[in-house]
């Protein structure tokens, strides 16, 4: 079996979360949220891959960790874990890197001393 260069592939992009998408109390923005921002992590990651935008299969495991706030910053990862012959594996984070502080003022916000690992999933995604 020869080494596939595509494994490994990582794909970031950072997000500021605007409050307009705030969906519950406290300002909580909803899980579906995060799941559209893996989404366009992977869409790169199969143009970087495979010169196509490939199309989201499924996921195997998604997990909410922490919750996602408006305000918040977020950093999303996708790598490619597994390549097959049109399908390609994918392991997937979204991290707080930024809160917004209202205690301090309606526009105060922080980068976090630590990110915050608020969702991890896996999927699957099939180019032609």
């Amino acid at each position: 079996m020869t080494d596939d260069g595509r494994l490994g592939l990582t794909v970031t992009h950072r997000r500021y979360v605007p409050y307009s998408h705030a969906h519950y109390g406290g300002n909580l923005v909803d899980g579906a949220y995060v799941l559209g921002l893996f989404g366009d992590v992977a869409t790169e990651a199969c143009i970087r891959a495979d010169g196509d935008e490939g199309l989201f299969a499924s996921y195997s495991d998604v997990q909410f960790r922490a919750p996602v706030l408006a305000g918040d910053v977020l950093e999303v990862t996708g790598t490619i874990i597994r390549v097959g012959t049109r399908s390609r594996g994918l392991s997937f984070e979204a991290r707080v890197v930024c809160r917004a502080e209202p205690e301090r003022g309606p526009s105060a916000a922080a980068v976090l001393a630590e990110p915050v690992v608020a969702v991890t999933a896996t999927g699957t995604v099939v180019v032609p």
